[in-house]
């Protein structure tokens, strides 16, 4: 897609810095750096979210992801890994295409970077909320 920036990157026209690539896959640092080593691994076939990825692709960018992690943690020995996907501005996509971000966890992660949510199941049916989503599957 001519004005994505990670087609971009696929196509030489924006320099990144290259972990890993295959025919299908490609793994480049985020620019950003939230943690050391916070890595994208996103599919060469341009895909806006996981929504719109058929089946084969995301088979193909997610089975990269276990190997792209253990290079990570045997280079920086980090304390975890979150795996973070955003689907739609809402949920903080900034760039529509389909990416996987990697976030080598430390001690002490620079400037409080942290995850954190507060549980509601006890206000939410979850019998109720399973069969109303796998009726659609």
């Amino acid at each position: 897609m001519a004005d994505c920036i990670f087609c971009k990157i696929l196509d030489g026209e924006i320099p990144s810095a290259k972990i890993y690539e295959d025919e299908d896959v490609y793994a480049f640092l985020d620019i950003s750096q939230v943690t050391k080593g916070h890595t994208l691994v996103i599919p060469k076939q341009h895909t806006e979210n996981i929504y719109n990825t058929d089946s084969e692709v995301a088979q193909k960018v997610f089975a990269r992801v276990p190997q792209i992690a253990n290079a990570i943690k045997q280079t920086y020995q980090p304390k975890g890994l979150n795996l973070l996907q955003n689907n739609g501005e809402f949920a903080g996509q900034s760039v529509f295409h389909l990416h996987i971000h990697l976030l080598p966890r430390y001690d002490k992660d620079k400037d409080g970077f942290d995850l954190k949510w507060v549980t509601h199941s006890d206000e939410y049916d979850l019998k109720q909320i399973a069969e109303e989503i796998a009726k659609n599957i």
